[in-house]
Parts: structure tokens; C-alpha cells; sequence
């Protein structure tokens, strides 16, 4: 068994979100069970333990790891699980249950664009799929070595020390920074300068720059800059055929984008080294509020006149009444806007008040502020924002089926798509779980011809059953999603989970398109097959 040094003194959990030393004592879950079950309104009759990392048995490797890459790799028991599973409902159960079917045969961590050469001609040559892994924090199955049986093995490349700022162009604020940085640090090392990305999605504190790219994230702004392609200048990958750069630019009509095709790519079309992102200064100026309205549609309505009003905030979030109470934003009986707008360079509040004359317009009325340590209905939602990964790890231990999906859609479908969307849901969930859950809905972005409309599934699980469950929700309400001309995601990514949906969403010549593109950089094609299109047969 072959281990490298330690990336860090803490170890990530080889099964769900965060570190080792950040999963509960058996008494601390026990002691959490009556308030949560309490605020979910479902009952819970025990809490389960996790599977011990010293009680799995992996699947034996498939291929060892050579000697010429013996010095970047691993393949431990930890280190194989850890990168085995991404972090949707489905991998979380998964792994509490020691079920790691596809574990990659082993992970290696590059130190430069010189070792992913090496890796990837190696995994050419030997017919090894390659996964490229970013954070790990994929919740559509983007991370998982689940390959089929054409490839002889499947190895698992970990950009973590690939993390720094190299470059800081302060006159154009532009940044170039390694796509291993995970977001904390990516902050860091701009906040030296006074500079900031604010690209904020939930998984921010493990995902990195490369594996936002690679997967379209969507982050912290809820109007104008959306995705990181918004901010992105320039990107590098390397591909099993060569170098692909696209040169640093404010904007070109010279054809198809290289940066752009490899925006989405998913690890596709080769692995992203490193990207020049447009940074900003950071924000001085700032401003929220919370809104409450008597319907979750009222509130649409409003949010749509502010989209279109061409004001863009940085936040505007509606909660339907289940959510914002579920989140403590709300007492559960109206619907809640999270509203702010923050600038680096002018006073904001003007733009505040237009809002709010706006949601007075549509029956708004702002919330007062509490007493506490959040302090008010937009704190309330901010810190259940940022816990809702780590409260999910806990949901399973205690039988709680937690999960999400999202789209977009225009606005004139939104109200009937909303109301089909929500039915479906609710039945599905009533035929897999064999009685009530809750389906919540929020915004998480906002557009002028429409919205980001985000679900959230609550219900009791059967223990060993809770895969399959989720599995007859997901595709009933997938199969809604396409047949209302919605997307089926509009910022979690494809990944292996979304594959039959995003079949029947894009157009088939674009499909012999992608597979033509894959084939000329990845003519082996072991650059994560089954993710976004089947590679065609190697020649």
C-alpha cells in the first residue's frame, strides 16, 4: 500500500461533508434528534453510526501504480474511499453504509502541469480512465469512477497542490490562480491585495476554481454575474493530446471560445490547470433586508418587476413560507425575499430603496430585526445556507430522506411549471416513501426573462432503501423538468445523475458535435467517460 504525506493536518470524512474531527459523537447526534426531528415534523426512532474506515473492504485495485508515478499517488484505504463518492444525497448514504462500489484503483495528486502530462499519456497508453476530482463536492455523480468495463482501471487526479495565485494583474483586476484552489484559500490570497472574486456557491469552503469551471458553478451573485464564466478571462488545460490556452481578453467574436468550451466541460475535454479570473475590490457598501409576502407567487411577481428593473442585487432570494420557516428566516406562514446589494466603490442604499418601493408595490413589508445572535430573517438564512451540508450528513444518520434539484425556466411558464413541479414532487415522494414529506422552493438567481427556481425534498427514508427512493423522485420530477422545456440544472452540473435528462435537453447534432470535439483532445477517450457523452470507440 503506498501513502503520501499528509495534504494537511486534518482529514476530510471518507464518507460525507467535511473533516473527520467534524462528525458528532454518537451523543452529540442523540442529542440533536428532538429539535430536529421537531422542526422537520418528522419522527425519528434512532440514529445510526457511520461505517468505520477500518471495517471497509475495497475492491481490489484493477492496476498498481506504476513507479514512474509512484511519488504523486496513493492508493491507501482512505485516501480511495475519500475520492470514490461526490457529496449528493445518494453518495452520502452510500458511504455512511460503506458502499463504495467504483473506488478509483488509485488517486494522484499532480504537483504541475508536468505530472498531469504523465498521468494522463499513462492513462492513454494503459486505457485507464481518468477522473479528474476538484473538491469533491459534486452532487450529480461527476466524481465517481464509474466506468464501465472497456477501461482496464479508473484513477482518481486530486488538483489540491495546484492552489496558488501566480500571477495579479492590478491595473486590468485580473487574477491568474491554480485550479486546485479551493475557495478559502483563493480568497486569502486575493484578500492580501484587497481584491475578491465573490464567487460564494454553497460548497465554496471545498470545491475549487478548477472544478467551478469545469462544472458552470453558480455563486454568490444573484443577478448579472451568475457563473463563473462571468468572471472567467482565460483558461488552461491540458488534454491527452497537448496544451489548450485561450488568450487573456476582455471579450472576442473570433468563433467559438476555447475558454468557453471548457467551461462545462466537466473534465471531459481535458484537466484545467489553471484560469485568469476577473477579481474586484472588496465590497465596502451594503445593504439588505428581509421582505415577507403573503405568497410565495406574490413574491415572484415582485422579484420579476426588480430583475427587470435593472437594479441588480447581489442577493435576491425568495423562500416559499416551508422554507423560510425550516430555516428559522421565517415563523412558516409567509413567504420571505432575501434583498441586499453591496459595491466596492458607492453608496448602495438608493438602490435598496428602489427595491423596497418595489416589494411595497407587491405587497412586501420589510422584517423587523430580532434580538440574537443572528440578528434578523436574513441572518437566520445565511448561517442555514452555509450548515445545510453538514445538518444532511446527520438527516441520514437519523433516517431523514435531504435532497435538492433545480432548472430555470421564463417567467411566463414559471406559475404553472411551479405548480407541476410541486405536485409531482409531492407524489413522488408520497409513492417512494409511503407517506407526506415536504417540498420547499426557493430562488437562487434571477434573470429579466426568468428564474432559478431551487427544490428541497423532505421525507422519512426506509433504512437500506433510501438510493431508491430518491431515485423514483429524482426521475419523476426530471421527467417534468424536460417535458416543460425547463433545463435539468441550472448550476449542479450533468455528471453521470443528469445524463438521461440532459440526453433529451440537448440538441443531437450538437451532440455529434461534443463527441467529434472529445475525440480530437482525448482520442483514447479516458478523460472522464460517461460524464456529459459517450466518447466514440478509440481507433
Amino acid at each position: 500500500m503506498h501513502r503520501l504525506g499528509p495534504v494537511s493536518a486534518r482529514r476530510l470524512k471518507h464518507w460525507g461533508w467535511g473533516y473527520e474531527d467534524q462528525q458528532p459523537t454518537p451523543e452529540q447526534a442523540l442529542a440533536a434528534v428532538p429539535a430536529l426531528s421537531e422542526r422537520l415534523g418528522i419522527a425519528v426512532e434512532d440514529v445510526e453510526q457511520p461505517a468505520a474506515l477500518e471495517k471497509l473492504e475495497l475492491a481490489a485495485p484493477r492496476v498498481a501504480i506504476p513507479a514512474a508515478l509512484a511519488e504523486i499517488s496513493s492508493d491507501d484505504v482512505h485516501t480511495r474511499a475519500s475520492h470514490a463518492l461526490g457529496k449528493s444525497y445518494m453518495d452520502i448514504v452510500r458511504g455512511f453504509r460503506g458502499c463504495f462500489e467504483h473506488p478509483p484503483d488509485f488517486v494522484a495528486r499532480p504537483r504541475d502541469e508536468a505530472d498531469v502530462e504523465r498521468l494522463l499519456e499513462w492513462c492513454s497508453a494503459e486505457r485507464v480512465a481518468a477522473i479528474p476530482f476538484g473538491g469533491g463536492t459534486s452532487v450529480v455523480g461527476g466524481v465517481s469512477p464509474q466506468i464501465g468495463g472497456s477501461y482496464n482501471g479508473a484513477i482518481s487526479i486530486d488538483m489540491g497542490a495546484l492552489d496558488r495565485l501566480t500571477e495579479l494583474d492590478e491595473v486590468s483586476r485580473s487574477a491568474c490562480i491554480e485550479a486546485g484552489a479551493k475557495g478559502p484559500a483563493l480568497e486569502a490570497q486575493l484578500a492580501e491585495h484587497g481584491l475578491t472574486l465573490r464567487h460564494f456557491p454553497q460548497s465554496f469552503e471545498y470545491s475549487t476554481l478548477g472544478g467551478w469551471v469545469a462544472t458552470r458553478a453558480a455563486g454568490h451573485f444573484a443577478s448579472v454575474w451568475t457563473h463563473i464564466e462571468d468572471f472567467l478571462e482565460s483558461a488552461r488545460a491540458i488534454t491527452p493530446t497537448g496544451a489548450w490556452e485561450s488568450r487573456r481578453l476582455p471579450g472576442s467574436g473570433a468563433g467559438v471560445s476555447p475558454d468557453r468550451m471548457m467551461v462545462g466541460s466537466e473534465g471531459t475535454l481535458g484537466i484545467i490547470t489553471k484560469a485568469w479570473v476577473r477579481v474586484l475590490p472588496r465590497p465596502v457598501h451594503r445593504a439588505s433586508a428581509g421582505v415577507r409576502f403573503e405568497s410565495f407567487m406574490r413574491g415572484a411577481e415582485c422579484v420579476r418587476a426588480i430583475s427587470q428593473a435593472g437594479l441588480h442585487p447581489a442577493n435576491c432570494r425568495l423562500l416559499d413560507a416551508g422554507e423560510a420557516g425550516l430555516t428559522m428566516a421565517g415563523d412558516g406562514s409567509h413567504a420571505l425575499l432575501v434583498l441586499g446589494f453591496e459595491s466596492a466603490d458607492h453608496p448602495v442604499q438608493e438602490a435598496m430603496d428602489r427595491a423596497l418601493a418595489i416589494c411595497s408595490e407587491h405587497g412586501g413589508s420589510v422584517t423587523p430585526r430580532r434580538e440574537g445572535p443572528a440578528g434578523d430573517a436574513v441572518g437566520s438564512w445565511r448561517g442555514a445556507f452555509l450548515g445545510a451540508p453538514y445538518v444532511r450528513d446527520l438527516l441520514v444518520a437519523m433516517g431523514v430522506l435531504s435532497e435538492t434539484f433545480e432548472t430555470a425556466i421564463t417567467w411566463e411558464r414559471f406559475p404553472a411549471f411551479h405548480e407541476r413541479v410541486m405536485e409531482t414532487a409531492r407524489a413522488a415522494v408520497r409513492a417512494a416513501c409511503g407517506q407526506e414529506g415536504s417540498v420547499y422552493c426557493r430562488f437562487t438567481h434571477i434573470y429579466p426573462d426568468g428564474p432559478a427556481p431551487y427544490f428541497t425534498v423532505l421525507a422519512p427514508a426506509r433504512r437500506g432503501e433510501e438510493v431508491e427512493q430518491w431515485q423514483a423522485i429524482k426521475a419523476a420530477v426530471s421527467d417534468v423538468l424536460i417535458e416543460e422545456g425547463a433545463t435539468i440544472t441550472h448550476h449542479h452540473a450533468v455528471g453521470r445523475d443528469h445524463r438521461p435528462w440532459y440526453d433529451r435537453q440537448r440538441p443531437e447534432p450538437f451532440a455529434a458535435a461534443l463527441r467529434g470535439a472529445k475525440a480530437a483532445v482525448d482520442p483514447a477517450g479516458i478523460m472522464n467517460p460517461g460524464v456529459l457523452i459517450d466518447p466514440l470507440p478509440p481507433s
